[in-house]
């Protein structure tokens, strides 16, 4: 039987790549290649951006902020309506579990919603000025073609976070998924056609980095890169976009605290430890990657956690139990193996898990594994692992957990876990990082900014901030005077 082949999505329109080749696309569990994805290169690149701006000059830079709006809410409904397609496809892809993936997915939708409705709210000032004689105001404009490149471990949501506030501002796109995880990106570029979306609006270019995004970044009509990732490549775009002054958005790798005080409600902690470091594999930028617990609970968190982990249930990620599957990728998964035996050799204790599970499925599964007796020098406790490993880091105080806790070149998230209101809000400030939950883990909405401090990355995504990212600001004057003042003299 021969396997589905996806082209890329140009022009409203599927389109062999430039080269005539493609390249497989394996299914993480079963090891099995299942569709083969255009690979494509500069000319592709070259097609999709020409697109982009056409539309942008045409047909959709015509159209009003309502009626932009009023396309993103029919395609908002089209992805609630295809979310277990949808998330079929990315699972088969990624190896996520099915039933988060098919919440994520429907979960798109509310972002598109939003942004539907934003698309008209953005409003510009009227400012009193000190000059005399005039009149002067703002204008949010579109920055025009903005090239979105996302990873694997949540293709799909982590372009709508881009792509939706993208779309509400005017802008038009050219995204390249991850080349692991292609397929569903381009069974959602379809969605835009059923909308009524104009042609060139969205564009999808599939293939490597070399071939697809480092033309795309570099091309001289992208205005603007939208990029979630690790910290290198990220460096690399962000090195790239400079040397044409180019915006950036780059939501980048985390290390993030996960602080435990004596005073918290340990079984409510232990829940959100799991959900912060083995929800998804651990393959999350957001993961609660250290647990630092206060002194004095430090031996009952880890028997409590140790108890609760060793029952999870490891296997196929289509099924309903299962909560725990594959490592997405076969290159994720070596690395995540061979940072289990750094943190070894550093001196950490392995209280749990460390071994892969060659039994199960292809063999790319990963057993939870915590490490105790870790200090936060070393490479296990710094480095992004993204995969299910804990270190588990004990503090004595306040000041120790936020001393800790800060002592990483990351900032993109953390928690705190006590019932003194006092001490939740004394620890939220002082840590540094772009988002902090207290007494929970891993909740975003499309309501609230997202994004990180120091090498976690550059500007925000979600919520009404992040429209403002593919908006540039011209500042209007208009005189009313009727006789020009002196024109050797700046007004």
């Amino acid at each position: 039987m021969s396997l589905p082949r996806y082209d890329h999505f140009i022009n409203g329109a599927r389109v062999p790549p430039a080269s005539g080749d493609y390249f497989d696309t394996e299914n993480p569990y079963t090891g099995e290649v299942w569709a083969h994805i255009a690979r494509g290169n500069a000319a592709d690149v070259d097609a999709a951006v020409a697109a982009a701006k056409a539309a942008f000059e045409g047909p959709w830079g015509g159209l009003t902020a309502t009626r932009r709006g009023q396309l993103l809410r029919r395609l908002a409904d089209l992805v609630i309506e295809h979310a277990p397609r949808l998330a079929e496809i990315e699972q088969r892809d990624n190896g996520k579990l099915s039933s988060e993936v098919v919440a994520q997915v429907r979960y798109m939708g509310e972002y598109f919603h939003y942004y539907a409705g934003l698309a008209d709210k953005v409003e510009s000032k009227v400012i009193p000025t000190d000059k005399p004689g005039v009149f002067t105001f703002t204008r949010y404009e579109a920055k025009g073609v903005v090239a979105i490149i996302t990873p694997w471990n949540s293709p799909l949501t982590l372009t709508s976070w881009k792509l939706a506030p993208a779309l509400a501002a005017g802008c038009v796109a050219v995204v390249k998924p991850s080349e692991f995880t292609s397929a569903s990106m381009l069974e959602f570029a379809a969605l835009f056609e059923q909308a009524g979306f104009p042609p060139g609006v969205v564009n999808v270019v599939t293939g490597f980095g070399a071939e697809v995004g480092e033309p795309l970044v570099a091309h001289p009509d992208v205005a603007h890169i939208g990029f979630t990732g690790g910290e290198l490549a990220g460096k690399r775009i962000y090195e790239a976009a400079a040397r044409n002054l180019k915006t950036v958005t780059l939501e980048l790798g985390g290390k993030s605290p996960n602080i435990i005080f004596d005073d918290a409600d340990l079984d409510q902690a232990v829940k959100g430890v799991v959900s912060g470091i083995f929800a998804a594999s651990g393959q999350s930028c957001q993961a609660g990657s250290r647990v630092l617990v206060q002194e004095s609970i430090h031996d009952e968190l880890i028997r409590r956690l140790v108890e609760f982990v060793g029952t999870a249930k490891l296997g196929d990620p289509t099924r309903p139990d299962t909560q725990i599957g594959p490592i997405a990728t076969r290159p994720q998964f070596e690395k995540v193996l061979d940072y289990i035996r750094i943190a070894r050799e550093e001196g950490a204790r392995c209280v749990l898990g460390g071994k892969a599970r060659p039994d199960l499925g292809a063999g790319q599964f990963i057993e939870p594994t915590i490490f105790t007796g870790v200090d936060n020098r070393m490479r296990i406790a710094q480095e992004e692992v993204f995969g299910p490993v804990l270190c588990i880091i004990p503090f004595k105080d306040e000041a120790d957990a936020i001393r800790i806790g800060n002592d990483i070149l990351y900032g993109l998230a953390g928690a705190v876990w006590t019932r003194s209101l006092h001490r939740a809000l004394y620890v939220t400030e002082r840590l540094k990082a772009g988002t902090v939950w207290v007494n929970n883990y891993r909740a975003t909405s499309f309501t609230t900014p997202f994004g990180g401090y120091k090498r976690s990355g550059i500007g925000r995504e979600s919520g009404s901030d992040a429209i403002h990212e593919y908006l540039d600001t011209k500042s209007v004057w208009i005189s009313t005077d009727l006789d020009v003042p002196n024109p050797f003299i700046r007004r």
